[in-house]
């Protein structure tokens, strides 16, 4: 839904009680309770850690209910724990299953493996372990069944489906239990123990250089700034693809000439990137709560379970949780996979903003069910797959801007500006590193400056 200036604002809430129905609960193990992390590596932390935004904790505070302390503490265990966790994940190779984090204050972090052998392993990096029948891999592949099966059939009464680590399972939200049959059959999935979630709720696109301001496309609707980036000597910023097509032109939020939209994804993805004039500045600022702004320091992958706050033209500075990753979404303009969904609400010309897990850029806001007065759900589009999709540098606090590299670069030796994800190898000053957490490499992270991302392989 793109918001039109002339009309004002519009709120659709969609207040339906959804229920879980679920078949053939895997076995799920809680392996003993959480550990202390050991010392030495397992303390790295993600970069911005240490000093939280005044802006984040404030939200947090709010929209979490933590107190102040408890908002601190998160954050640091939520960064504390993805290293921790991506060490577990190259070193459980194709058993890993999973890991989030829980507590209210992210103090717990569970790694789920399928195979019992692993869990002194796993407890010996200080998380708690589960031992379940599915591999994340074998996740995936259940749910590209259903993805290709949605290439053929429709959708609209089986709007959303994702991977459930916690849940060890594939859930499908449909709109009747006969629809949702329907689409497992269609993919060939029965007896393959999928969740089944029923939900009257449809998620609506929540279209209605700062991140979160407003932007105008074509001088009919408006859209939210995502995050700064650059393409060679272009500036801009990274979007929502279904605000715009490529070529569709922006005014910025004070409605002067701004830029146009250099390519656009949508559906199938929902990702696009504005080029603008040279009376608008890239920065690495994300709009906070009112005057405050958030410097984004990097890309850096949160775990499932963590904390994220999303800006937006429309409902401001909100935050919530991370509920799964490789989420498919059915809007009425076509499907979206590989989204993210969330507890933070949001509404329409929201869509295109920010998501940020402290200082740290997760997505661009694509749309959801709800509203921030009864609350929501929305679901954003990876930033890292974003910047990889059209060869973009993320603006970060701090840093020289250093261009992805060039078509044809090794893909071998350890490069900034190009997105990394778990597992992948790299060299650096002749050692060889894996990755530790998805993210888009910044000049400043080098392999060996940065354990929180990379360990010697």
């Amino acid at each position: 839904m793109v918001a039109r200036p002339a009309a004002g604002r519009r709120r659709a809430a969609l207040t339906a009680v959804s229920t879980l129905v679920l078949a053939a609960v895997p076995a799920v193990a809680a392996a003993g309770p959480p550990h202390p992390a050991p010392p030495g590596p397992a303390a790295a932390r993600t970069v911005g850690a240490e000093e939280a935004p005044q802006a984040v904790l404030s939200a947090l505070q709010r929209d979490l209910r933590l107190t102040a302390e408890q908002a601190r503490t998160r954050l640091a265990n939520e960064a504390e724990a993805g290293p921790r966790a991506g060490r577990l994940h190259n070193a459980l190779g194709e058993r890993f299953a999973g890991a989030w984090v829980t507590g209210r204050t992210s103090a717990g972090l569970t790694v789920a493996t399928t195979d019992a052998a692993d869990v002194p392993a796993i407890r010996a990096e200080g998380a708690q372990a589960a031992v379940v029948t599915t591999s994340l891999s074998g996740l995936r592949a259940l749910k590209e069944d259903l993805d290709e099966a949605a290439g053929r059939i429709r959708t609209a009464q089986t709007p959303v489906w994702y991977v459930d680590v916690r849940a060890n399972r594939v859930v499908v939200q449909a709109t009747s239990r006969s629809a949702a049959d329907a689409f497992i059959e269609a993919a060939g999935a029965q007896g393959k123990g999928l969740g089944v979630r029923v939900s009257a709720e449809r998620p609506l696109l929540k279209a209605d250089i700062v991140g979160g301001d407003a932007y105008y496309i074509d001088g009919t609707a408006r859209c939210s700034v995502g995050f700064s980036v650059t393409k060679a000597e272009q500036q801009g910023f990274a979007t929502a693809g279904h605000c715009g097509k490529a070529g569709a032109t922006t005014a910025g939020f004070d409605e002067t000439d701004q830029g146009s939209f250099q390519a656009s994804v949508f559906p199938g993805k929902d990702m696009a990137w504005v080029g603008v004039n040279d009376n608008w500045t890239a920065t690495a600022d994300v709009k906070g709560e009112g005057d405050t702004k958030v410097q984004v320091s990097g890309s850096v992958q949160a775990l499932v379970g963590a904390s994220v706050c999303r800006s937006g033209s429309t409902s401001g500075w909100h935050c919530g949780t991370v509920e799964q990753y490789d989420v498919s979404v059915t809007y009425a303009e076509g499907t979206v996979d590989g989204l993210s969904r969330t507890t933070v609400c949001a509404e329409p010309g929201d869509s295109g903003g920010p998501f940020v897990a402290g200082t740290q850029a997760q997505g661009v806001t694509s749309g959801g069910s709800g509203d921030c007065t009864s609350g929501g759900t929305t679901f954003f589009q990876p930033v890292n797959a974003l910047l990889d999709e059209f060869g973009l540098t993320l603006k970060t606090a701090g840093e020289t801007v250093t261009p992805a590299p060039p078509q044809g670069t090794s893909t071998d030796t350890w490069a900034p500006g190009r997105v990394y994800e778990v597992g992948e190898s790299v060299s650096f000053a002749g050692v060889d590193y894996l990755c530790l957490q998805n993210h888009q490499a910044q000049g400043a992270g080098s392999p060996e400056a940065a354990p929180a991302l990379w360990q010697r392989s």
